[in-house]
């Protein structure tokens, strides 16, 4: 299986104190915080053959920075050669398999051309076939990937990818090393998001009623408000005067905007 083998590994266990030490190198409490947590990532990931490519918001063209500046892909993670500069594809997460299969799975997971390995069946990801994605890929034949689903729908995908690139296999690293991975990305990425925000579209402690998300989930799915009164038995106005509500409570412009803001906050469960 490669390089790897499970007796190479001995890991920090949950609780110890040097499992509590790379915790705490990788919380990110303030800007110039950035640059050492992300070497603690990079070290702990290198001792078992893995190089890093964190990636804190799939929709958003900005890559993960120090507090100078400096983009951390090339200048601390080393993604330099040619083709390995992923943060400048202005498409990669609307049409890279990696980041697109993190929007499906919220716990680290690892895959390879024969496929998606999660701690637990995913039908999405098996409707997925990556033999053509790694087929065109020279840097390495498998990954393993720490998705981390953050507050307003923000989707942070992240990959551990082996430096030997000839390693087609990860199982058994995986196995031994992706859960500390998982804790570790976490704590970074949670902590980097939360200093590098600077803009706050969404009131605090915004609270909607039982009746206004209702409306909204039904809304949600492409009801008209005359379908929705009907479907809860309420009057074409009461179900406007809910809706109004709602977007007055969420500072949202439109009803477009009420739903999207809504979603954000999770008021309309994955059914939506």
């Amino acid at each position: 299986m490669g390089a790897f083998g499970r007796n190479e590994f001995i890991l920090p266990t949950s609780g110890s104190v040097e499992m509590e030490t790379l915790v705490e190198r990788a919380t990110v409490r303030r800007a110039e915080d950035i640059r050492d947590a992300a070497l603690g990532i990079r070290d702990f990931a290198a001792q078992y053959g893995l190089r890093a490519a964190l990636c804190a918001n799939i929709a958003s063209r900005e890559g993960i920075r120090d507090a100078d500046g400096s983009v951390l892909a090339a200048d601390l993670f080393g993604w330099r050669a040619d083709g390995e500069r992923w943060w400048e594809d202005r498409s990669l997460a609307l049409h890279a398999l990696l980041p697109r299969s993190c929007r499906y799975e919220s716990e680290p997971f690892w895959c390879s051309a024969r496929g998606f390995f999660t701690a637990s069946a995913n039908p999405y990801l098996e409707e997925m076939d990556p033999r053509r994605y790694f087929a065109g890929l020279s840097c390495f034949k498998a990954v393993i990937m720490v998705p981390v689903h953050l507050p307003f729908a923000q989707v942070s995908a992240n990959c551990f990818a082996p430096c030997d690139p000839s390693v087609d296999d990860l199982s058994d690293v995986f196995a031994a090393v992706g859960g500390t991975l998982g804790v570790l990305t976490r704590r970074f990425i949670s902590g980097y998001v939360a200093v590098m925000r600077t803009k706050r579209r969404i009131p605090s402690d915004c609270e909607l009623s039982k009746r206004e998300v209702e409306c909204l989930r039904w809304a949600a799915i492409g009801k008209t408000d005359r379908e929705i009164a009907m479907i809860i038995a309420l009057s074409h106005a009461t179900i406007r005067y809910h809706l109004n509500r709602a977007g007055e409570k969420l500072n949202a412009i439109n009803r477009a905007q009420t739903v999207f803001k809504a979603g954000q906050l999770g008021y309309l469960g994955a059914s939506a």
